[in-house]
């Protein structure tokens, strides 16, 4: 009866009735899906939190290794013990002088021009000078009066000299014709150095060569008008069997160079040729501007090769005052304190070295003080590199793979 009661009942209420059953169940399954989710999530985060540790081992660990700036560092190369160089050189006439006139007049005629290699005594040109060779015939003119002049009042004064003796003159008119004698035989002397004077300038019409050389220039022309003095140059004249070379030298090498040392020369236009010459002498002093030492080499030049004001390129070959290094150029680190290079003391630790540099060639540079053969230089250096700083070194084997 029941069961049939029960079976008639709307279906809603049969819900109502299993409802209870159902909800004492539910809840133990919802907290154990809470329990697995809590726990997985633990275990995520327990994960991600033994990743993040690690990362950051890897990281400082990382980070103290590239800490140090990686540098390559080689031992210097040992220097020659002769360090030889070059340096341009002007080349110049054992002697060079302009020729000038002496004498004011025309010019009549020129005998030699640029290039002619002329004998000393050579006549050159010659210059009409009437006014000159009218005054020097007005001079002999007065030397002959002067002369006479002279000669007469010589007897004169030899005559009352004579007759003082017999008191037959005065003493006074003997003593005024003596003296008229010595002032007339001054007057004989002034006027032979008047005619020798012009007599020199009348010689100066013709212009010779002072010494054996080369014409290398003329600036005048046969009707020109010549002035006394320099105002206008005639020729001019160069010796060129012997030539000077002058070149300047550093300072640093100036110790190492004495005069006898034979010096070669080259020139641009004999390619492939050396000139030998000879260190005559130096200045003796250093030039405070450039710092460097002048020093003269002559070389023969009887085969005429050679041309004066021509560039020459002068080979020195000087020994070196002590052991040198090599290192390239850029290892140099340009600091306030002064020029340092940047050794690894220890293998680890950067030590900046004070030196001085001898020749440069631009890609490498000589060391005369500051290095020892065995120090481990740092090829090329970063810009912030600092004292005792510590350094991770690479050898020039490795340097491919860095």
């Amino acid at each position: 009866m029941t069961n049939e009661s029960n079976s008639n009942l709307p279906k809603t209420a049969q819900d109502h009735e299993t409802a209870p059953e159902q909800e004492s169940i539910s809840p133990r399954k919802g907290l154990a899906g809470v329990a697995v989710v809590l726990v997985a999530a633990a275990v995520l985060a327990g994960l991600g939190v033994l990743h993040r540790v690690h990362a950051s081992a890897v990281l400082a660990e990382r980070t103290t290794e590239l800490a140090p700036p990686t540098v390559l560092a080689a031992a210097p190369k040992p220097g020659a013990p002769v360090t030889s160089f070059e340096l341009p050189g002007n080349v110049t006439a054992l002697t060079d002088a302009p020729i000038y006139a002496r004498t004011s007049g025309y010019l009549t005629r020129w005998y030699f021009d640029i290039g002619a290699r002329v004998r000393k005594g050579a006549l050159l040109a010659v210059i009409s000078t009437p006014e000159v060779d009218q005054q020097l015939a007005q001079a002999q003119a007065d030397l002959a009066t002067a002369q006479a002049t002279a000669n007469n009042a010589h007897i004169q004064a030899d005559r009352y000299a004579g007759l003082v003796k017999s008191d037959a003159v005065s003493r006074q008119d003997t003593d005024t014709f003596v003296n008229q004698a010595a002032a007339t035989a001054a007057a004989v002397r002034s006027a032979q150095a008047n005619v020798a004077r012009l007599r020199d300038l009348q010689a100066f019409e013709k212009v010779y060569a002072p010494f054996d050389g080369v014409i290398t220039a003329r600036t005048v022309d046969t009707g020109q008008l010549i002035d006394t003095g320099a105002g206008k140059e005639l020729f001019h004249l160069q010796a060129t069997q012997t030539l000077r070379v002058y070149a300047n030298l550093p300072q640093i090498d100036s110790a190492n160079v004495k005069p006898g040392q034979k010096i070669d020369l080259s020139f641009a236009e004999h390619a492939g040729k050396l000139y030998q010459g000879t260190l005559v002498r130096t200045a003796d002093a250093i030039d405070p501007v450039s710092r460097t030492l002048l020093v003269e080499v002559d070389v023969d030049n009887r085969a005429g090769e050679l041309l004066p004001g021509s560039l020459a390129q002068v080979h020195f070959k000087t020994p070196t005052a002590g052991p040198t290094s090599i290192i390239p150029a850029a290892a140099l680190i340009f600091r306030k304190e002064g020029l340092r290079v940047g050794v690894v003391v220890n293998g680890k630790i950067a030590h900046l070295v004070p030196v001085v540099i001898g020749e440069d060639d631009g890609a490498n540079v000589q060391i005369v003080a500051g290095l020892n053969p065995g120090d481990q230089v740092i090829q090329d250096p970063p810009d912030s590199l600092i004292e005792g700083e510590k350094v991770q070194v690479v050898s020039p084997s490795n340097a491919g793979g860095r």
